[in-house]
């Protein structure tokens, strides 16, 4: 069985994605990532869209790429123009990649109410675009655009779309289901229908408005399918584009199909990370395979049952796509949970001993106060250590106050935050101003604390939540503050509450800064130790 081939859209039908824009550095960098992981095909860009793209394939020409081949995207040329005169199809040649995509009409409702042409000229445009593109020396891969559709209005025409291609020396035709709205046994039944009436090889691309996207690229391949197109975190318009970091795993580890990914695919998680983070969107932690949620535990009974034998809950190792294992600690939890999360913390406790039971006792109090830990681990940290007696303050707090001021109607508010804290009998006193009350109140205890810890200043706060968790009491409401933070090499999140915002940021300041220190503390003690 032939390997399948995988085909990324990120950087043209994922940028098409509500929020999603890529730097040209930036598409780049994918391009370059996308390669080494392995994918056969990068489609850069529509080459006659924007200017953009344009530059990226004159840039791109100076890449090393070991592997993948570049494909420009176009349309078939225009109706009623000759092949040889139409920009288009110019373009596409232009970008001078090894390969060229472009897509045609296989639904004679487009035929006749989008390009406004005949069925035979249709036919014709397709042809004609695959013998230019052919002769010029390219790889040419079609997608017949709303193909699914097409195919249940008119399975004749549709399949003629397909032979024009096909006949024309086509080295691949797609099946796209544009619209995302069919069902995988129609893709599987079409799919092997189509495989059957043609002697090359053919390929899928879906999208997701049907939530169907992965299960109906893997239908298609398990159909005879050779070429699978998606993108990186399914990017892509309305609902998105089949999420290729969900489809090369189930290929790999649930299908055992052979792809040029090989032994590379405990990168994936890295590889997902890295383009939300060049398409500057906040990872979904509920994605399949490569989300923060997808092999974490909260339950008590599964989390004794993973203790015990990890496929009792979870359907693969997750260090087979970079993942790893998390416990969440929430009212659910039990002893397991407990103990497990102080072993991978590095505590030496027992299962069974009375202080895991003191700890569980704790956090069940504190949760019906209105704390929640399953976001804010370096709290739960924290939690252990006084429980267990093993906290040390880095530093005390003297007192602080907060000033929010508006001088006029016109004028800005101002926010003031002076604080006092004693390091080992120092005293520090310095005074914040920020955008906000937290915001002063944060920058005042960084510059009282980077003196006698100069590594506090290497801590940035990458979010700040609230929630109202008791909306009745108006404003009297008890509120619950998530912060999460980074050194820039570690992520940590903390917790307060409180029935006062800025008491409720404060603890969760304190535990950040104090999290930090005992990372490095910890760090220093691992390497005097090594």
């Amino acid at each position: 069985m032939k390997p399948v081939a995988i085909y990324d859209t990120t950087l043209r039908d994922g940028a098409q994605g509500e929020g999603i824009s890529f730097s040209a550095a930036g598409k780049l960098r994918i391009a370059e990532a996308l390669d080494a992981f392995g994918v056969d095909y990068i489609e850069g860009g529509y080459a006659a869209s924007n200017p953009k793209d344009m530059a990226f394939f004159r840039e791109a020409k100076k890449l090393k790429l070991g592997h993948a081949k570049l494909a420009a995207f176009g349309s078939t040329r225009r109706s009623g123009v000759p092949v040889g005169e139409d920009p288009g199809v110019a373009a596409m040649l232009e970008a001078d990649t090894p390969a060229c995509t472009f897509f045609g009409k296989s639904w004679l409702l487009h035929v006749r109410d989008v390009l406004r042409t005949t069925a035979e000229e249709n036919l014709a445009m397709i042809a004609d675009t695959v013998r230019a593109l052919k002769g010029q020396g390219r790889e040419v891969v079609y997608d017949a655009e709303h193909f699914f559709d097409g195919y249940k209005d008119n399975p004749e025409y549709a399949l003629s779309t397909l032979q024009a291609a096909a006949g024309a020396g086509a080295d691949v035709v797609v099946l796209c289901d544009t619209n995302g709205g069919t069902l995988p046994w129609e893709v599987g039944d079409i799919t092997e229908t189509v495989i059957r009436a043609l002697g090359c090889p053919v390929g899928i691309h879906t999208h997701n408005d049907s939530e169907c996207g992965v299960a109906n690229s893997i239908e298609a391949i398990r159909r005879g399918a050779q070429h699978v197109q998606g993108t990186i975190n399914g990017f892509g318009e309305r609902c998105g584009n089949a999420n290729l970091c969900s489809i090369i795993p189930n290929l790999i580890l649930k299908m055992g199909r052979a792809t040029a990914i090989g032994d590379r695919l405990p990168r994936l998680r890295d590889l997902s990370r890295f383009v939300h983070e060049l398409a500057n969107q906040r990872p979904n932690p509920k994605e399949p395979f490569t989300g923060e949620s997808a092999f974490a535990h909260k339950a008590g009974m599964h989390v004794d049952g993973v203790n015990k034998n990890p496929r009792s809950f979870e359907h693969i190792e997750p260090t087979a796509v970079g993942n790893q294992r998390r416990v969440l600690i929430s009212e659910l939890s039990g002893t397991s949970n407990v103990f497990l999360k102080a072993v991978e913390m590095g505590l030496q406790v027992e299962k069974k001993s009375p202080e895991v039971k003191e700890i569980l006792k704790e956090l069940e109090k504190l949760e019906r106060q209105g704390y929640e830990f399953e976001a804010a681990e370096a709290s739960f940290r924290m939690l252990i250590q006084k429980v267990l007696k093993a906290h040390r303050p880095f530093f005390d707090l003297l007192g602080y106050r907060v000033i929010v001021e508006k001088r006029g109607p016109q004028e800005p508010i101002v926010s003031e935050a002076t604080i006092k804290v004693a390091v080992q009998g120092q005293a520090y006193h310095t005074v914040g101003e920020g955008d906000g009350p937290v915001d002063a109140l944060n920058a005042a205890l960084r510059a009282a604390l980077t003196r006698p810890y100069p590594a506090i200043a290497e801590v940035k706060l990458t979010d700040y939540r609230v929630r109202i968790l008791d909306p009745e009491e108006a404003t009297a409401a008890q509120t619950r503050v998530l912060i999460e933070s980074t050194d820039g090499h570690e992520t940590w999140g903390t917790v307060g509450v409180s029935g006062n915002l800025i008491e409720a940021s404060w603890e969760a300041l304190v535990d950040s800064v104090e999290y930090k220190l005992f990372l490095d503390e910890r760090r220093k003690g691992k390497h005097a130790h090594g």
